[in-house]
Parts: structure tokens; C-alpha cells; sequence
């Protein structure tokens, strides 16, 4: 791709990798970074998906599986790749209103979409493919676009509560990215699961990237609002007994992870739970945090088979 047309995620994500990129790629398999070909990719946590678009401007990636368990992310992803053009119309449209409004007739329209996007959900049609999966795809990426901080969080209901942002010009329709996406989703497959259902599409060497919600490096520190579920420690001994799994089936696994011993806490969870895997702590920077100054350089984990 022309370097204009590399896509990138069309989503503001909490936890995205956009920060760690360089470092995922130099971390993936030599026989992969030698030949440049990734005959199957899996990537079970998708969420905005940086990996996989900075994978895909890179390497040839003949087959790939994005899945989540977030019927309304995967539903947006299927929109982007199906009906990209009718999709920009209602961006642009949601656009043009939004940015010619004050500050005050801003927020009132941005709480009407969220009431609008959250009513939606308790009698829709998720298995069928409509016009109103367009309608609802514009809603999420409006939402994203203009809440506080990017998030994307949902409460014990399932209903997305993230107030207002208030950005002066918070960029609703990028349309070009839009397009490139598009096209990089092509020959992809986007499913609707928990993250064991990549196990039904692994072949040897395929590469999978695990990207699950991390586990809180402190006390006060319980973000997991990407599912109205959460991702307890029963979770994250479910995935790396998966990892596992996979590893004997000749699968190259990579996982990534916050680490449990950030803030001088001498907590080896993961040290334990992937005892055997190739473990390595790299340095990235929190961005959610409600206290600015708890936002900084923090360990990372990347965890490896090969």
C-alpha cells in the first residue's frame, strides 16, 4: 500500500498498541520477519486492531481471523468491510451537525445519540446484515470519537456510559482511513466469540496475538469495562491454559500483558502462569488513568512460545 493508504484503526481503544508496534514486529517469529508472509493470523482480543493494521501494510497475510466477544465492535468492523461508502455518508452527516453546533448543543446531541445507541441494542438484529448495522456503526464511532478520552466502556446492564469529551474538532470521519481499512479487511474473517473459538481455525505456524484486558497493576487500578463481564484471574488462567493448547499444536503464540510487579508489587502471576514461555518486559506508557500524575512509563509483558 501507498504509504497514504495505510490503515490504522478507525477506533480509539483503551489498551491499543499503537505505542508498541516496533517492538511487537521485532518480537514476532524469524521465520516470519525472514520471509514476510504470515500464512494465517489470529487475533482473538481485536479490539481497534493496530497489530493487525501495521501487520498488513507490512507482511503478505493471505487469511486472518479478528475475533472479539463485543457483538457492537465486530458488527462495526463488518460495516467498515462491507459498505464502506454508505458509512462515510452517515459519518459525514453526523460530522457537519456536530462541529457547526456550540458547546452546549454539542453535548445535548451527544447524549441523544448515546440514548439512541444504547436503546438500540435491546431488541437488535446482530445475525442479519441491514442498513441498520450502518446506522449503528456510525453511532459507536461517533460515541468514540467524541466521549471523554476515547474510551470505550460499558456498565453491568451493557448500555455504554462514557460521558461527554468536548473536544473542539475530535476528527468524526476519516474517511481515507476508512477506505484503507477496508480494503486491509478484505480477506478477513470477523467473528463474534469468546477467544477460545480461535482454536476451531489454527493450522500449524499460524500466529496468534493475545491482547486480553489486562490485569489491574494495583489496587485501585480495575479498568476492564470493554465487556459488561469483566476479565477476572479465572479468565487469565483460562487464556494461558489455551496458550498452551496451541503451543503443542505448533502454533506461534504471542501474548502481551501489563506487569503484575509495576509499583514495587512482588506479584509474579504471570511468571507463573506462563512458566516454560519466553517472557520479556518492555516499557510503554499508561494513558488511562484518572489522576494525570499516575500517567507515565510502566512495564509491559510480552510473552512468547519460540
Amino acid at each position: 500500500m501507498k504509504k497514504k493508504d495505510k490503515p490504522k484503526p478507525f477506533l480509539k481503544w483503551a489498551g491499543g498498541k499503537t505505542q508498541l508496534l516496533s517492538e511487537l514486529e521485532s518480537h514476532l517469529p524469524e521465520k516470519i520477519r525472514r520471509a514476510g508472509v504470515i500464512d494465517c493470523y489470529l487475533e482473538p482480543f481485536v479490539g481497534g486492531g493496530a497489530f493487525f493494521f501495521y501487520l498488513k501494510s507490512r507482511y503478505k497475510v493471505p487469511k486472518a481471523y479478528l475475533i472479539d466477544n463485543n457483538p457492537d465492535l465486530i458488527l462495526a468492523y463488518n460495516v467498515v468491510k462491507r459498505e464502506p461508502e454508505k458509512l462515510i455518508e452517515r459519518l459525514l452527516h453526523f460530522e457537519k451537525k456536530y462541529t457547526k453546533q456550540k458547546e452546549q448543543a454539542r453535548t445535548s446531541f451527544y447524549y441523544e445519540i448515546r440514548e439512541k445507541y444504547n436503546g438500540q441494542r435491546l431488541n437488535f438484529d446482530y445475525d442479519t446484515f441491514s442498513g441498520k448495522w450502518i446506522e449503528r456503526a456510525a453511532y459507536l464511532i461517533f460515541l468514540n470519537k467524541t466521549c471523554f478520552n476515547g474510551l470505550y466502556r460499558l456498565n453491568a446492564r451493557g448500555d455504554f456510559n462514557v460521558p461527554h469529551g468536548r473536544y473542539k474538532n475530535p476528527g468524526i470521519c476519516n474517511a481515507e482511513n476508512i477506505r484503507a481499512v477496508s480494503e486491509a479487511l478484505a480477506n478477513t474473517h470477523l467473528i463474534c466469540a469468546d477467544f477460545s473459538k480461535c482454536r476451531d481455525y489454527v493450522q500449524k505456524d499460524s500466529l496468534v496475538y493475545f491482547d486480553p484486558p489486562y490485569r489491574p497493576i494495583s489496587i485501585t487500578s480495575n479498568f476492564t469495562g470493554y465487556t459488561k463481564t469483566g476479565f477476572p484471574d479465572s479468565e487469565q488462567l483460562r487464556l494461558a491454559a489455551l496458550c498452551r493448547e496451541l503451543a503443542d499444536r505448533g502454533v506461534y503464540v504471542l501474548l502481551s500483558n501489563s506487569d503484575s510487579a509495576n509499583e514495587g508489587r512482588k506479584d509474579k502471576f504471570f511468571d507463573k502462569i506462563y512458566s516454560g514461555f519466553n517472557i520479556e518486559r518492555v516499557l510503554a506508557n499508561r494513558m488511562i488513568n484518572c489522576n494525570g500524575q499516575k500517567r507515565g512509563r510502566i512495564q509491559e509483558l510480552l510473552i512468547a512460545n519460540y
